[in-house]
This record gives structure tokens, sequence and C-alpha cells, in this order.
């Protein structure tokens, strides 16, 4: 629990690694995840470092798996399931691997090269022969047809009707006659056809005919429709332009046969060659399935062997070598308490490698603000998710997520409380949670289903949530439960004889009076009592009950950020705060509002029915407060004026303390010396600013010690008090706080406005829905109870869920952020970001 409030206390540590023992050493580290490897080299080019060829081997390899994967997946090949996670290979296997791979490129590549060329060859052949089939029509050979065509003659017979040609008749006209075949596109035939009749001006005559089957595109391949065309032509210069038109349109040409007999025979050698295809083209499959198979076998192992081999060279990479260049030298930053595990880390590695002289760890003292290191399971991750998208905490400062956990669901469930929707948001996160192990739930790809699966214990806790506050309003799909019976009764006030028979004829309302004897027999044991859902005054009620729950919560949440403050100051020696910052934060904050709760509080416990009639607006007297008027209004109890005189009081005199006194005593405190020395205990001081460099040299001076005999790194430094820059920071500070608890304040009412919007949506959607199904009296009823149960069902998860869910769910974000956290988190730090290998592995 230490950890998660405050985070690990974290230390320098310098690691010195033997040449040979080095790599087994950072492995061991990056299999435990325990330490933030800092740059010793931050001035070398990463071209001109020790390892720069290993890891370019390593990318190499990385590349050759990258196509051994992609080959696997286009192939359909499951990889092997399991939580592999082999060791790093040694440097000397590392060419062996380095071997095999580029054995099996290289196989693989040759057997891909050769059955692309096999299928672009089958491709050819399929549509040479869908050529010759179709063409068949085009050109017949009969008498009667070379008459015709002696006496007429058609520039442009293919948009009427098919051409039918004849050799002889073609002579007859004294040109030479030439054929042109081949398949194009089907997008591409109107345009093809309109070259051909501009710039051949009628000296051609093509035909064609859509082939009914698909082929393969050699290039995307992707299943395209193909045309099949014959051009006849007069004369070679018109023949070179149709070859011209025919490669710029990148048509596949083929060969046209000069008879019938040729047809038959090219169609009988080409059904040969491509059933000789089909079978070559079915080994090479199997042989090609065979190496794939192989290599899915051991490439996860490999791809996961190569990271953690790239990643051990990097890592090398930011160590540097001693004067002997025998020894590594890294700098780590480390969880004190993981000391002892990283001493036996680097005593195995020693003694996997056979190293004669172990590696070991020295602590280091620095100046350098360590990282924030915040160990969470599970259930607090999400929580502290939610920190940490606002910002890392400063090393060792309070972390809001321990009191995020309790906070954010129940502001979540004020704004969203409806029992039914509870108990569906709480199953749904029960389900989630009791499959979370499931690799299918785990390892899916839809972003959206990710987002709820990580923030599973978040719903299932906003849903408890959600189910306590609908207890609390009553409020069960917009219906109430009479779970304990009402406390109220109308059989008094007949008894009583204040209505009678007469009135309930002749009015619609009635109104039921506390103070007759027997109408109100006690409140209700647990929430809102069932009858107001009845009252045509339910609304006016709800809105004062939630718009004063709104603000009493509103001040306590900002009240507990205020002393949050406290564990800060304390924790980082800044006593002066508690008394120069916290008090007068704390004062104005409860003076102004924090009475506003009170009097809230005193007129719920002191007027009763029989005088709440009497009872004075809050409202009126809380402005009045300021204005230091009140003679005209009645008072809320004997010496109000003068209490409210002395809070407003107390409360300005806060502002001038809190804007003067931190920059005033700093001032004083920098007098009583000429100089500022450097403090070296980080472990309880974050270094950032120059307040804590005079306070600790206070501190040290108290204690007798002197700054000269402090050194980091060698260095010191000296730094120069300004006066004007902290007053600025002292003055943005409180106007931003005295102004932020008024708009802060007000901010909280999102909680009754978004309570009350979520209870009228939710009885709008059963008035307008399921009312309806329920009011049919007539046998088909139950039918048609179906139906409308399944649109409420489906427009209740949809609005009313997820909609309203992330509205809720996103206003209660900004409550915590804004109104919250900014009381007494920075959120400035930088995260701990350990060398692990569980970070960095993942097969794609």
């Amino acid at each position: 629990m230490c950890s998660l409030l405050r985070g690990e206390e974290m230390c320098l540590a310098q690691l010195f690694l033997q040449s040979g023992s080095a790599y087994d050493c950072i492995n061991e580290l990056g299999e435990l995840g325990l330490v933030e490897f800092r740059d010793l080299n931050p001035g070398v080019n990463a071209f001109q470092r020790k390892h720069v060829n290993e890891i370019k081997k390593c990318e190499e390899m990385e590349r050759i798996l990258g196509y051994l994967l992609r080959e696997v997946k286009k192939a359909d090949i499951s990889l092997p399931e399991g939580d592999v996670n082999p060791v790093a290979p040694l440097p000397k296997h590392v060419m062996a691997i380095m071997e095999q791979l580029q054995r099996l490129e290289v196989e693989l590549g040759e057997v891909t090269r050769n059955k692309e060329k096999l299928q672009r060859n089958l491709l050819e052949l399929t549509e040479y022969t869908h050529m010759l089939r179709t063409t068949r029509n085009f050109v017949q050979r009969t008498s009667e047809v070379s008459v015709s065509f002696c006496h007429v003659y058609e520039e442009f017979p293919f948009l009427e009707k098919d051409t039918l040609m004849d050799y002889s008749s073609m002579q007859r006209l004294g040109a030479k006659l030439g054929f042109i075949s081949g398949l194009i596109q089907r997008t591409k035939i109107e345009a093809f056809e309109r070259m051909l009749w501009r710039v051949c001006k009628g000296y051609t005559i093509l035909s064609y005919a859509e082939v009914e089957e698909y082929l393969e595109d050699p290039d995307t391949g992707e299943p395209t429709k193909s045309v099949v065309f014959l051009i006849s032509y007069w004369g070679d210069q018109i023949g070179q332009k149709v070859k011209k038109i025919c490669d710029c349109y990148h048509c596949h040409l083929y060969p046209y046969p000069s008879s019938n007999e040729e047809r038959t025979d090219v169609v009988e050698g080409l059904r040969t060659r491509i059933q000789d295809l089909h079978t070559v083209l079915h080994r090479t499959d199997d042989y090609l399935k065979q190496v794939l198979m192989k290599a899915s076998e051991s490439v996860y192992t490999w791809v996961i062997q190569v990271k953690k081999m790239k990643a051990i060279y990097f890592i090398l990479n930011l160590c540097s070598f001693d004067v002997t260049n025998k020894c590594l030298i890294a700098e780590v930053w480390c969880p004190v308490n993981d000391i002892p595990t990283l001493r036996r880390a680097l005593e195995e590695g020693s003694r996997k490698s056979g190293a004669t002289v172990p590696s070991f760890v020295n602590r280091i003292p620095t100046n350098d603000t360590p990282p924030t290191l915040i160990r969470t399971n599970k259930f607090t991750s999400g929580f502290q998710n939610i920190v940490d998208a606002y910002g890392v905490g400063n090393y060792r400062e309070v972390n809001p997520a321990p009191f995020t956990i309790i906070t954010f669901p129940f502001l979540f469930a004020v704004m969203f409380g409806d029992l039914g929707h509870g108990v569906i948001m709480a199953l749904f996160a029960l389900w989630m949670v009791l499959y979370e192990n499931n690799r299918k739930l785990k390892n899916t790809r839809n972003e959206i289903w990710n987002t709820f699966f990580e923030g599973r214990y978040i719903i299932l806790m906003m849903g408890l949530f959600s189910i306590y506050t609908g207890l609390i309003y009553n409020d069960c799909f917009s219906k109430s439960l009479n779970i304990f019976g009402s406390g109220w009764s109308v059989k008094a006030m007949f008894e009583a004889k204040v209505w009678k028979d007469a009135d309930i004829r002749g009015n619609r309302v009635l109104t039921l009076d506390p103070n007759v004897t027997g109408v109100f027999r006690g409140p209700y044991p647990l929430g809102i009592d069932p009858i107001w859902n009845l009252a045509s005054n339910r609304l006016t009620f709800l809105n004062s009950y939630k718009m004063k729950m709104s603000v009493i919560l509103g001040v306590i949440h900002m009240s507990f950020g205020v002393i949050l403050s406290t564990y800060n100051y304390l924790h980082f020696r800044k006593k002066h705060s508690l008394y120069l910052v916290f008090l007068p934060e704390l004062l104005f904050l409860l003076c102004l509002f924090g009475y506003l709760v009170f009097m809230i509080f005193y007129k719920w416990l002191v007027f009763t029915a029989k005088d709440s009639r009497l009872a004075p607006s809050i409202l009126i007297h809380f402005i009045n407060m300021f204005l230091m008027q009140g003679d005209g209004v009645q008072p809320l109890y004997p010496g109000q004026t003068g209490l409210q005189v002395f809070l407003v009081v107390i409360a300005v005199l806060s502002v001038p303390v809190l804007l003067l006194g931190k920059p005033v005593y700093l001032y004083w405190l920098h007098n009583g010396s000429h100089r500022l020395g450097m403090y070296r205990g980080y472990e309880r001081v974050r270094r950032n600013s120059e307040e804590e460099l005079y306070l600790m040299r206070a501190h040290d001076m108290e204690e007798g010690s002197s700054h000269s005999d402090l050194s980091t790194s060698g260095e010191r430094q000296t730094e120069e008090f300004d006066f004007a820059d902290e007053f600025l920071h002292q003055a943005i500070h409180t106007i931003e706080y005295c102004l932020g608890c008024v708009s802060n304040t007000a901010s909280y009412l999102r909680l009754w406005a978004l309570s009350l919007a979520h209870a009228q949506l939710s009885e709008v959607l059963w008035t307008m829905v399921m009312r309806v199904g329920l009011r049919m009296d007539t046998s088909l009823g139950v039918f048609f109870l179906v139906p409308v149960f399944g649109l409420f069902a489906v427009l209740t998860v949809s609005i009313l869920l997820v909609m309203e869910g992330l509205s809720a769910f996103l206003h209660a974000l900004r409550l915590h952020w804004v109104e919250f956290q900014n009381k007494f988190y920075s959120g400035t730090g930088v995260k701990f970001c350990p060398f692990s290998f569980s970070l960095h592995l993942s097969v794609t």
C-alpha cells in the first residue's frame, strides 16, 4: 500500500560488468525487468557505437523473419500457440541462426519465384485458350459471307453486329489483310475502341466478346473480367499503329491461327500444357507448404530470440568502458528494495558466462530527480492509468490512485445512479473479469473492445456503486421499489377527516400533510421513499435534494484534496508550507463553502415539517454573507450575522497570507547566508526548485553539517534566489486557488445535472416504449410485447448504458483531474521505464 500511495524509493547505482559476462548479465536483467539504464555515451552517434555491427545483423535477421511471417500468414498456416519464452542466444550461436535464416530465405524465394512464374505461364495459356475459343465465332469461311462482303463495306460494323469475314474477299479488295488478337481488361475496352477509330480512320475492324470466367490479374492478384478482341486491318502501317495502341493499353496479345486446322492443333496443345502446369503447380504448392510448415515451427522462437538479442546489444551501447577497457560500466535507476535481487541477477549472469571475476553493483549519490515507480496489479492498474493520463507524479509525491479507486466510481454512480442499469453494467464487467484469461478476449484487434476489457475492474466498481446509489435514489429503470413499505399513509388523512369523498372526486391532485397525525410515520429505511415516484412535485423535491448533495460532496472532495497536500509538505520537509500554504487554503475553503455545507445540514436538522414554511433560503443568506447584510432577513440561528462576518474576515485575511507568506519567508531564509550548497539526499527531497535548496541548507546548518563536504558528480552548482520569480509563481497559485474554489464548487453541480438527466431519460424511455407494450390488453398483447421489450433493451444499452455511461465517465474524470488532483498533485514527473523483455516482445 505504501508503494501505491507514494511510489517506490529509487536509487542510482553503477554496474561493473566484466566484458565476458556483460551479455549474460544484461540478459538476466532483461528477464527480471528491474532497472532503467542511463545513456553514458550521449555525445556518440548511434552508428559509431561499439556494437553497431551486431545490431545490423539483428535487423537483417528481423527482415528475414518478417518475410517468413508474411509468407506463413499468406499460406494461412497458424503459428504455434502458447507462452513460449526462449532465452536469448549466445553470441557464438548467432552465425548459425543467421546462416539458417538466409538458407531458408533463399530456398523460399526460389520456390516462390518458380511458383509465380508457373502461375503467370498458366494464366497466359488460359487466356490464349479463351481467345481461340471466342474468336472462332468472329471469322467463318463461307462463300455466302464472301459474296455479301464483296458488295457491302461497313466502316464500323461492330456497333451493330458481329462481322463475318473471309480471307479471299479481303484479298480481292487489293490490300494486305492482317489480324491481331488478344485480351484487354473490361474497363478499358471503350477507350480502346475509340482510340482505334480515331487513329486508324476506319481501316480496322474490331470484334470483341467478354470472357465468362474471372481471370487473375498477374500484377495485383485480384480476379478481373477480361474481353477477347480481334482486330482486322489493311496494310503494314496500320498494323504497326494497332500494335502500339495495344501496348499503351497493356493488352495481352497472342498469335492468331490462319486456319481452323491450325486452331484445333493449338487448342489441343494448350490443353495438354495446362494439365501439365496444374500438376507442377500442385507439387510446387505442396513443397512450399512443407517449407513454410517447417519454418512456422521455429519462427516464433527466432523472433523472440532476435528481439532479445537486439535489445541486449542496444543496452550494451549505452555502457562505457573503464580505463583498462576490460570492464563495462553502466548506470541504472533501481528500486531500493530490489537491490538484493539485482545483485543475485549479476551473480547468476557471471556464473553462466564462466567469468572468473564477478560483476557487482555499487550505489552512488546523485542530485538528479529519480523516475517514479508505482507498482500496480490487474485491479489497480486501470485506476493508475486514469491518474497517469493527467500526468506522471513527481518522485515520492502522494499518488491519487488509491483514493481514486473509491471516489471515481462513486462520483460516476452519483451521476449514473440506477439499480437496473448498475446491475447490467456490473454483470457485464463480472463476465469479463471471470474470463480475463481467455486468449480470444485478450488478443483481439478491436480497439474499442480492448478499451473495455482493460478497464473491466473500473466498470465493475462503477456498476457496484451504481447499484448502491440506485438504492439510495430508489430508482430502477425509472421505477421505485417498495421494499420496506412507504412511511406515508393516505388512510390517516381520511381518519382525521382532512380528506373527504368530495375532495377525491373533485381534485386530481391532493397534498399529504405530514403535520396530521399518522400521515408520516418516519423516514424510509434506505434511500428515498417510493411514494415520491407518484408525487407531482417529485422533480422539485429531487432537484433540491441532489443539488445540495452535489455541493456537500464537492466541498468534502476538495477539502480532502487540500488535506492530502500536507503529506507532501511533511515528506519533503516543507513545514513552513503547512502554515503559509495549507492553513490559508483550508481556512479560505471552509470559512466560505464549508459554512455553506453547515447551513445545509443545520436547515435539514433544525426545521421540521411543522415550521418548514418558516425556513429561510440558504442561497439568500450565503449572498448576504458577502454583502455584510442580513438585517431584513430572518436569521437561520442566533448570532448568525456575527459568525458570518468573522468567517468572511478570516477568509479575506487568508488571501494575503497565501500570497505573501511563502515568498517572504524564503527571502528571509535566503538572506541568512551568502551562497547555496547542493544537498545530495534525494531520497527524501526532490531537486527541482530553489526553495528546497534553501530549506535543506538551513536544516543541515542546524545539524552542524557543512555543505563544503557534500559533492555531486564532482561539481557544485550555485543558484541565485529570485524573489520576483517566486512571488509571481505564488501570485498565480493564489489567484488560481481562490477563483478555483468558486468555480470548482459550481463544477460539482454537474453531479446534480447529469443525475437528473439520466433519470429523466430513463423515464422517457419507459413511458414511450415499454409502457406502450404493457398497456395492450388484447390477446395479441403478449406477442406485441416481445418486439417492444427488444426495442427497450436495445435503446437502454445503447443510450442509457453506453452513451450516458460515457458521459458520466468523462465528467467524473474531469472532477478528479481539475477539482481534486490540482489541490495536491503536480503530475510533472518521469515514469520509470525498466529494461524488460516483456515490454518489447510481440510477434506481428
